[in-house]
């Protein structure tokens, strides 16, 4: 468990923020609020009585001062685009690890580009979209290879009961899109592809008591940049359940409010990855509540493995390549249900 120690949360006060703050509270460190809002802070730090030091990604010092004697930082604030880099570059000069909960292709691409070698040499832990979208399909794609030292396609399938996208989500989709412009980006045969063409709608067999759910098709999230960053797959797709892909779309959805005592949304959602190599197909699927909440655990978990040294790497690293992924997921039970399918041989 953490044993008191503190841990600076950029972006504590969002809405993904204050879970993280809440979890890590709960297993012991100390949080350390930080973000450019200073009436936001203040507000929090009275409530939750932690110290708070505001900083802004547009100014070093602030940063520096924000990691202070701190043994970690968790980078919960975005739009990432602005502030994955300043923040990295922050945790590089403090030497202490910094992990994100990105979820913007963009972000989490030039993450890797930009700092492998810097966070190598510096022998670093730098863990990008270590978060529901990014980490938690990483881990689970990780765990469905098992021996496999390749693989010829991986699918990663979202169905939501709905997605309230929070303001943070508004902000960083819309990053997103100026910087794609009209293209999107999809990997496909070990590289990435700029495709103009829509997005197709397809049926993916959900297993029971879901069954076949109408999906977006190369709805492209940040488990497309993490699996390929350690796994030899030049295939990898995602697909998000045709309900939840409107609903996040839709200008006038309201964002996500509390339906229980932890503050979660009533959202619940199945993670279903398929692997497949020659004629063989494995398969991995993990349920739970409230993709924003499960978040906490996720970066918490990650967090505490890296302060304990029980990690596989340095550098900027993917969730599945720096940790043991099917001990990680058995970890999480209290927050995820996994639920492990026979392998099937195609005949």
């Amino acid at each position: 468990m953490g044993s008191g120690q503190p841990v600076t949360v950029f972006g504590a006060y969002g809405h993904t923020g204050r879970f993280v703050v809440a979890e890590l509270a709960a297993r012991g460190f100390v949080p350390v609020l930080s973000g450019r809002n200073p009436q936001a802070l203040e507000e929090m730090a009275d409530s939750y009585g932690f110290e708070a030091r505001v900083a802004s990604a547009e100014d070093p010092a602030s940063l520096e001062r924000a990691l202070a004697d701190t043994a970690a930082v968790i980078n919960c604030a975005g739009p990432f685009a602005s502030t994955t880099g300043p923040v990295i570059e922050a945790a590089l000069r403090a030497k202490i690890p910094y992990l994100d909960v990105a979820a913007e292709l963009e972000a989490n691409l030039d993450t890797f580009a930009r700092y492998r070698e810097q966070a190598r040499d510096a022998q670093a832990v730098v863990v990008p979209a270590m978060a529901f979208f990014g980490g938690l399909g990483d881990l689970l794609t990780t765990a469905a290879m098992g021996e496999w030292t390749e693989a010829d396609e991986a699918h990663i399938a979202y169905a939501l009961s709905n997605w309230h996208p929070t303001t943070g989500t508004r902000l960083s989709g819309a990053v997103s899109r100026e910087r794609r412009g009209a293209y999107r980006l999809r990997y496909s045969g070990g590289q990435w592809e700029r495709r103009t063409d829509p997005a197709p709608t397809l049926e993916w067999a959900f297993p029971e008591p879901m069954g076949p759910r109408p999906v977006i098709g190369e709805f492209t999230m940040a488990d497309v940049v993490t699996v390929p960053q350690h796994l030899s797959i030049p295939d990898v797709t995602t697909y998000m359940s045709a309900e939840a892909a409107r609903d996040v779309a839709a200008p006038d959805t309201p964002a996500p409010t509390a339906a229980d005592e932890h503050g979660r949304s009533d959202q619940t959602f199945l993670v279903d990855v398929v692997v497949r190599s020659g004629g063989a197909e494995r398969r991995i699927t993990a349920r739970g509540q409230d993709i924003y909440a499960v978040t906490a655990p996720l970066v918490t978990e990650a967090l505490e493995r890296v302060l304990a040294g029980r990690t596989k790497a340095v550098g900027v690293v993917s969730a599945g390549e720096v940790f043991d992924a099917p001990d990680f997921l058995n970890a999480l039970a209290p927050h995820i249900t996994l639920d492990l399918h026979p392998h099937k041989q195609n005949a």
